[in-house]
């Protein structure tokens, strides 16, 4: 399987009480468990990304369970009202219990 790489894209600084848009993709390839192998025949083990979790500062903005109707790549996008500066955490979580992380900074200005 290819490697699991998320990547998010927030605005670098922001303005108080601003509504900002989030934007997030991880590359994963949301295998549904229905498909087969097409060289053995065999069912292709079921492994998607089943919750998507999206915090500022320690407080929950988005929380988003997952279903393996999703493409791959899920993409996620989002606003939010900026209370001030601090740390975006994002978490995918798979269904094999790995856990994708990613943090951005936003600055007040």
């Amino acid at each position: 399987m290819a490697k699991v790489k998320p990547r998010v894209k927030v605005p670098k600084k922001a303005e108080v009480g601003e509504v900002i848009t989030i934007k997030t993709l991880i590359s994963h390839p949301m295998e549904s468990g229905q498909r087969k192998d097409k060289k053995t025949g065999d069912l292709i083990p079921r492994k998607i990304i089943n919750k998507f979790v999206a915090s500022f500062e320690g407080q929950e903005v988005v929380n988003v369970d997952v279903d393996p109707a999703v493409s791959a790549n899920p993409y996620f996008q989002f606003d939010m009202k900026f209370p001030g500066a601090g740390t975006m955490k994002f978490e995918w979580t798979d269904d094999d219990g790995s856990v994708y992380t990613a943090e951005k900074k936003i600055k007040v200005g």
